[in-house]
């Protein structure tokens, strides 16, 4: 086993792993740029170094500095988290040649499903059901009308190297296809260096389900059932649960038979996930292959009782998978919340700034992964996402009414964060009873634009103002009885006395009860 892994990553992830770190007792190595100095992953592990520049590309996405802190510190593997370098193959390669272990996939591997255009080839081969399209990049748009008739309208266009939502364009019509497929390449060309984009048939309110698989170093490979991800804004996703509410488990059979398939044709080794697209007939599709742990991870391992970073470790070092297909059993039901720090009032824009307040939820059922503490101050240089809130029951709507709770009981003062929206997609008809397609969050907000922000109207069963509460009571914790409205000189049985403190109303009627 490791003694010591460096972490290649900041937020959350880098929490979360260097909490695994320490459950399995090997040491934790952070890495942060200049803006990072005081985040809480730093503070979490036993060494941190400095690598740069707030710029990504500067710090936390320049492998020669992270392979040095590896060599300076004596880290004997690294954990890439999700995002930066995690899917990077040549990050990978890297490693390798610096003798020090990627916790991941192979190169290899990585170039097989990095370019979409690549692992529609691959799995075309390997009898997978994907979208109809094209597999290779379109030369010309001569060509992209043509398939377009051929496949039939609406059609999308997607950028090979793409992720994010970035390279893609809905397409209606014929007339809109030329501009869509400029405005793609170049965005694409922009985004990931590579123009190349390709062609498939629009599958209109499909629902995005995935499928987690693990696969160890000696052959062995299972799936640890589906996570639905379907709500989502501008392709990315908001709100994860698992199992999905349509998935039954012949379905799941048959979805993680495919995803297995997917891995082993590929060459995959470690944590990874099989995205598809599910049509209104229930029919899937594969979309991609996420060559990382995912964001949404917890919901997995709340359902399964697997540590998924715990089990990346293990088949890092070389272990065998401890488990087979039939001891992979599903219980319960978890949804996941990532909360971001973003303005939902000024169409969901970056909210950096420093944290005054931090009220966090817990109790029965509730676990978070959180990257943020009181009085740090979120940086604009990267993702904005500070926290994901997971909510577990025996069922759907135990997870629901869980989370429900814990939402009212979040709060995060001195920046605007995302999660009025989340109560609000919890409380929705269509939610609760899991008619979900990618589109349900756009309607939705589209429905409700002219709402005010739930935060400040959101009300409790008994018709309190939660927020009003939360936020009294955390401003009369802080800064004393004057900020709570209490500083009131008293009109009742007797005057307080000039250039004394006025005693809060709320101790005062305490001490009358107790007098009682």
């Amino acid at each position: 086993m490791f003694k010591k892994i460096l972490i290649a990553n900041r937020g959350e992830i880098a929490v979360r792993v260097i909490r695994a770190c320490r459950e399995m007792g090997i040491a934790a190595v952070a890495v942060y740029s200049d803006v990072d100095r005081a985040a809480l992953h730093v503070r979490k592990a036993d060494e941190a170094y400095p690598i740069g520049a707030p710029a990504a590309a500067e710090s936390y996405l320049n492998i020669p500095k992270i392979l040095d802190v590896a060599a300076r510190s004596g880290a004997n593997a690294i954990h890439p988290g999700y995002g930066f370098l995690s899917e990077n193959a040549k990050f990978a390669k890297a490693c390798v040649e610096a003798g020090v272990k990627f916790i991941g996939p192979t190169a290899e591997a990585m170039n097989a499903m990095g370019s979409k255009t690549q692992a529609r080839q691959a799995m075309e081969q390997a009898g997978v059901p994907i979208v109809p399209g094209t597999s290779r990049g379109l030369e010309s748009i001569e060509q992209a009308q043509q398939v377009a008739a051929r496949i039939g309208y609406p059609v999308m266009l997607k950028a090979a190297a793409g992720g994010g939502g970035k390279g893609m364009r809905l397409v209606h019509s014929p007339q809109e296809l030329k501009s869509a497929l400029e405005g793609a390449r170049s965005e694409a060309e922009r985004s990931f260096g590579d123009g190349e984009v390709y062609i498939e048939k629009a599958i209109l309110n499909p629902r995005h389900i995935e499928m987690q698989v693990l696969a160890d170093e000696h052959g062995n490979t299972v799936y640890l059932g589906e996570r639905e991800c379907s709500l989502q804004r501008r392709y990315q996703k908001v709100v994860e649960e698992a199992p999905s509410p349509i998935v039954d488990p012949a379905m799941r059979s048959r979805m993680g038979e495919v995803a297995v398939r997917v891995a082993q044709a590929a060459g995959y080794t470690n944590a990874g996930t099989v995205e598809f697209l599910v049509d209104q007939e229930r029919n899937f599709y594969f979309l991609e292959m996420n060559t990382r742990l995912q964001v949404e991870h917890p919901v997995t391992e709340l359902i399964t009782g697997l540590d998924l970073v715990h089990l990346q470790i293990r088949i890092a070092a070389g272990e065998q998978l401890p488990l087979t297909q039939e001891d992979v059993k599903i219980r319960g039901h978890a949804i996941e919340c990532r909360v971001y720090a973003e303005d939902p009032d000024n169409n969901y824009f970056p909210s950096p700034g420093k944290i005054t307040l931090l009220l966090q939820p817990s109790g029965p059922g509730i676990r978070r992964d959180s990257g943020m503490y009181e009085g740090w101050t979120v940086p604009m240089d990267y993702d904005p996402l500070l926290a994901k809130l997971i909510g577990y029951g025996t069922d759907r709507k135990q997870a629901i009414s869980r989370l429900t709770r814990a939402l009212n009981e979040y709060f995060v003062g001195g920046i605007k964060t995302n999660i009025s929206l989340f109560r609000r997609i919890l409380r929705h008809p269509d939610f609760l009873a899991a008619k979900l397609d990618t589109g349900f969050l756009d309607r939705m907000l589209k429905q409700n634009s002219d709402l005010k922000d739930d935060a400040q109207v959101d009300l409790g069963k008994d018709g309190s103002a939660v927020e009003v509460a939360v936020i009294a009571a955390g401003m009369f914790a802080v800064l004393g009885p004057a900020a709570a409205g209490a500083g009131e000189r008293d009109s009742g049985n007797g005057a307080v006395p000039n250039g004394s403190r006025a005693v809060s109303k709320w101790k005062s009627a305490a001490q009358q009860e107790a007098v009682r």
